[in-house]
């Protein structure tokens, strides 16, 4: 219902909500295109397997301390390269503390019609919250959501993820597929339930939704059901196989990719949002940590800037300026400036702009 009303709506929003058409700019003279220079190949990478077996056989027998190239430390070398060649894809680290609390399920209603969901991770033990949540909303009669994925962080139940899919794909849409080297182990998730919200919804990413959480968003932006605003996620839509290793250590291979039914392929590429918007991880991270006591609003919405009027006119004073040296002062005595959540901000605006537009009266054929 809302797409129609989406593509008038996001020129406004893209300037940071302001309901006003730019100006025309001049055209600029075309130039002519520069092809990018192609990044040189790594030397190893242009050497044929033949090659590389008689260059480590050769470096065995010539090099001057041998106990630096013997098998365990050629091994050594070897997961050291693929760590570093396969980013994402590979990690070594220590195994979870079983002690470790995950951050709670957060949930508010915005200006008494925007419903506002944040989920630390993506775990089933949070889909009755979900549902609890989206019950409640309803009955208030919230007509927009926001889904706040940049605290979902390393994420990587996807059967969780699916589950969260299905309170807003219709019933009998393929979500994705999880894909690996052994056919006999893919899994295809499907819709299996009446949607539990059918409006306009807002994706919250960033670099730090990685995971599970990459798929959800991936899965709700092409079932038309999403706009995404934030920044690039981190590019690791896949599933692990662990293997636990000595002084507490894991390794973790990717060994299943998520796939949406018109991709054939995800990782390692990042989802990208349509609309970009700029925010600090450290700023974004105090700002989840005050919300659970302070609510999100005030992070949201800016005070007013005061403003010349006829009062301050007549006592000879200037609000916009002893405001302005106000800011200056607080910053030359080290004070920080207030936390403001710019991509929060972003969604509010542009549901705010597609409310505006929808309720204009249609003109009469």
């Amino acid at each position: 219902m809302w797409r129609p009303a989406l593509s008038l709506c996001l020129t406004i929003v893209l300037c940071g909500g302001a309901a006003f058409a730019a100006p025309p700019v001049a055209t600029p003279a075309p130039t002519a295109a520069v092809s990018p220079s192609p990044e040189p190949a790594d030397p190893v990478d242009l050497l044929p397997p033949a090659d590389l077996e008689r260059a480590l056989d050769f470096i065995r027998k010539n090099y001057v301390a041998p106990a630096a190239v013997d098998e365990v430390a050629v091994h050594r070398a070897t997961l050291a390269g693929l760590l570093d060649r396969l980013g994402l894809g590979l990690n070594l680290a220590p195994a979870a503390s079983p002690n470790e609390s995950p951050a709670p399920f957060y949930h508010e209603i915005i200006e008494e019609h925007i419903g506002y969901l944040r989920p630390s991770g993506l775990r089933k033990s949070d889909l009755s919250e979900l549902d609890n949540a989206l019950n409640d909303f309803a009955a208030k009669k919230v007509d927009a959501l926001v889904l706040d994925l940049r605290a979902a962080g390393q994420a990587f139940d996807f059967a969780a993820a699916a589950e969260f899919a299905k309170r807003f794909v219709p019933q009998g849409e393929e979500l994705f597929t999880m894909h690996g080297p052994d056919p006999a182990k893919n899994r295809t998730f499907t819709s299996d339930r009446s949607p539990a919200y059918s409006g306009f919804l807002s994706v919250l990413i960033d670099e730090e939704t990685v995971g599970a959480a990459e798929a959800l968003a991936s899965v709700l932006r092409a079932r038309d059901k999403a706009i995404l605003i934030g920044q690039s996620t981190g590019g690791g839509a896949v599933a692990y196989a662990d293997l636990p290793l000595s002084n507490g250590l894991v390794l973790h291979v990717a060994s299943m990719e998520a796939i949406l039914p018109e991709q054939t392929a995800s990782f390692p590429h990042r989802v990208q949002p349509e609309i970009p918007v700029a925010q600090s991880l450290a700023a974004k991270r105090e700002i989840f940590t005050q919300s659970l006591t302070k609510g999100m609003g005030p992070f949201i919405f800016e005070e007013d800037r005061p403003h010349l009027n006829e009062a301050a006119l007549l006592a000879g004073t200037n609000p916009e300026i002893e405001a302005i040296q106000d800011r200056q002062e607080r910053r030359a005595r080290g004070e920080k400036a207030p936390l403001h959540d710019a991509v929060m901000q972003r969604a509010v605006d542009v549901i705010t702009s597609i409310g505006v537009y929808t309720k204009q009266p249609r003109p009469t054929p």
